[in-house]
């Protein structure tokens, strides 16, 4: 519990998971480009940094959480990024969702300063980041990540190391790919049940206990069917996501032809101006499609 954190990201996802830090009794430090989340976060007993070198400099592990692999590289090799300001033996947690090559990258970068570094993407959404549950997936040496994993399951619930750097990375891709997939498919379905006149809600208790029931069904038919996308998971960033996982497959040869179908009506729902709701809102696409809404009778 001695151990001294820094928080880097504090958006959706990110301010939940500091507030846990917080609440488990870590000293926390925390940068944001945003002020008033800093400033929130400052409220609750948070020293407030100027820089991430800053952070760096008053943590053992530091934690970044941010929207893409343009903003982690900046955070940790910019002119004020973690690598000027770490202490040599320091953690590095990357908890956003970048490609495996971007993550081995760094921590070759951090390797070569003397810092260790982890990639853990995280699964669950908003509401596993408040309750403290998420899943996490993480890439990086076993010494390393048993050094930090106190800190792991103070944000997570279901933390597992899934083989070295890169892997955590790779890990929540092909998580995206299921999770999302599962949307979309579960999208087209209330659509078609829509159209043709049938109580949503009931279908829902009727399938949700067979093969058809999973964890995306239970999450996001209810905010469905109240018409709520008020973003968990914002579509732009699971098309990020989407992106990733295309770019990377077709490095290493994989065709993925729903993936890439997927990524076109994320694409699409953007330039519709559904950017911000959350990715249940891949209904609207389908709705769009047959003239159709779904909603609770």
């Amino acid at each position: 519990m001695n151990k001294k954190i820094g928080f880097i990201g504090l958006g959706i996802m990110g301010r939940p998971m500091s507030m846990n830090l917080l609440k488990a009794g870590y000293a926390l430090t925390v940068f944001d480009i945003n002020r008033e989340a800093v400033d929130l976060l400052a409220a609750q007993g948070a020293q407030p940094a100027a820089t991430p070198k800053e952070v760096a400099e008053n943590s053992d592990v530091i934690i970044t959480m941010l929207p893409n692999s343009r903003h982690v590289t900046e955070v940790i090799t910019g002119e004020n990024g973690i690598l000027k300001g770490a202490r040599q033996g320091s953690v590095i947690i990357d908890m956003s969702s970048i490609t495996p090559v971007a993550s081995k990258e760094l921590a070759d970068k951090a390797a070569e300063a003397g810092l260790f570094m982890l990639d853990a993407p995280v699964s669950g959404g908003e509401p596993k980041a408040i309750d403290g549950t998420l899943a996490i997936m993480v890439g990086g040496s076993q010494s390393v990540f048993e050094q930090v994993l106190d800190v792991l399951q103070t944000v997570g619930q279901d933390v597992t190391l899934v083989g070295d750097n890169g892997c955590g990375t790779t890990a929540k891709l092909a998580n995206q790919i299921i999770v999302n997939l599962n949307i979309a498919a579960m999208s087209e379905a209330l659509v078609f049940a829509a159209k043709a006149g049938i109580d949503i809600d009931k279908m829902y208790q009727a399938i949700r206990g067979g093969l058809a029931g999973s964890a995306v069904l239970d999450a996001k038919v209810p905010l469905i069917l109240k018409r709520n996308f008020v973003a968990g998971g914002r579509i732009d960033i699971n098309l990020k996501d989407m992106t990733n996982v295309m770019e990377t497959a077709h490095d290493i040869g994989v065709p993925l032809p729903l993936s890439s179908q997927l990524l076109e009506i994320f694409h699409a729902l953007k330039i519709d101006g559904k950017a911000a709701d959350d990715h249940g809102g891949i209904v609207q696409y389908f709705e769009k499609l047959a003239g159709v809404q779904v909603q609770a009778k």
